[in-house]
């Protein structure tokens, strides 16, 4: 269980940017499983701008106690003591060996318990030097944008705030899906809107997978060693031993997809696939993956990812690029705050 700390001023970015990034790795690898909740401290009265609402949420210490992650995001009352309650929370998380992230300002928060003292950690930029005379016995890191010491993680600001909910993934699932995460997370943003199916993706968009163990493992292993192959209904039934409707209904129980809704999923998973690490044209795409024309493979590629193929692996490229572990600097040339 991950609780996310609403402290009195938190800009509402800042509070909601956790459940983008867990819920966009939950959704597309049914593995990962993220229980986020919202803990407002005592004394919470709003959020604050850019993005303020309020939140109906109150003050439960038991939230703090369960969690296996606290994340205190950045907030405006950075430079007051953390009520008494939430200190004691805090370090009772760390005694008990959990993970605490704390973002931008946030770093304050978490450096007036003690618990980074001999630590290093990272604040937002402009802030740095405030830590570091407030706190002398953290190493403040002026140039670091995610910062991991032991159980405690820190980041610059907004975007390293995501960096670091990006490593608790990593850290949790593996790096393989922490960057499907962020190649989600910056398709949406970044696509442009001319290339984007207005109703969104659709679940092909989702990762296809079978449960270890399955009795259909045989079954899609055959189909991933034969997607440049046409493969009609029949030809799955066949292979599985099974007739169409008892086929169709096993899938759906263990895949939650008809057998070619799967078969097209992991179809436009091997066409991302190729997009990402190859130089093979288009036209060359469609026929390794079975979609035929290079028309076939655009319609139904924009329908699953929301965007073409194209677009899809300029910006893959670019995040591949930008991606590194947490105990790297990262992106310095980007103004955290």
């Amino acid at each position: 269980m991950i609780a996310v700390l609403a402290l009195d001023g938190i800009p509402g970015h800042q509070l909601t940017a956790p459940g983008l990034v867990f819920g966009t790795a939950a959704r597309h690898h049914p593995p990962v499983a993220y229980d986020l909740r919202i803990c407002t401290a005592p004394g919470f009265a709003a959020t604050g701008e850019p993005g303020a609402f309020r939140v109906e949420a109150h003050w439960d210490p038991a939230v703090l106690e369960e969690a296996d992650t606290v994340l205190i995001p950045g907030h405006a009352a950075f430079r007051d003591e953390p009520a008494p309650e939430i200190a004691a929370a805090l370090r009772g998380v760390a005694a008990r060996g959990g993970r605490i992230g704390a973002v931008g300002t946030g770093t304050f928060t978490l450096a007036a318990t003690g618990l980074l003292d001999g630590r290093r950690a990272a604040t937002a930029r402009r802030y740095t030097g405030e830590l570091a005379r407030r706190h002398p016995r953290i190493e403040v890191d002026p140039e670091g944008e995610v910062v991991a010491d032991g159980g405690f993680h820190s980041a610059a600001g907004v975007f390293g705030g995501v960096d670091l909910y990006l490593d608790l993934v990593t850290l949790d699932y593996g790096m393989g899906v922490a960057i499907e995460t962020e190649r989600q997370l910056f398709l949406h943003l970044h696509a442009p809107a001319e290339e984007v199916d207005a109703d969104g993706p659709d679940d092909a968009a989702h990762s296809a997978y079978t449960p270890p163990g399955s009795s259909l493992e045989p079954t899609t292993t055959w189909l991933a060693a034969n997607l440049h192959h046409p493969i009609a209904l029949a030809d799955i039934a066949g292979r599985a031993g099974l007739g169409v409707r008892s086929l169709t209904r096993r899938f759906r129980a263990e895949t939650g997809l008809s057998p070619l809704q799967y078969l097209l999923r992991i179809r436009i998973q091997r066409a991302q696939w190729l997009l990402e690490r190859t130089e093979d044209p288009v036209e060359r795409i469609a026929a390794q993956t079975g979609l035929g024309t290079p028309a076939n493979l655009r319609a139904h590629f924009l329908r699953a990812t929301g965007t073409t193929p194209s677009v899809y692996r300029a910006a893959f490229r670019s995040l591949v690029a930008d991606f590194t572990p947490a105990q790297q600097s990262r992106h310095p040339d980007r103004d955290p705050e």
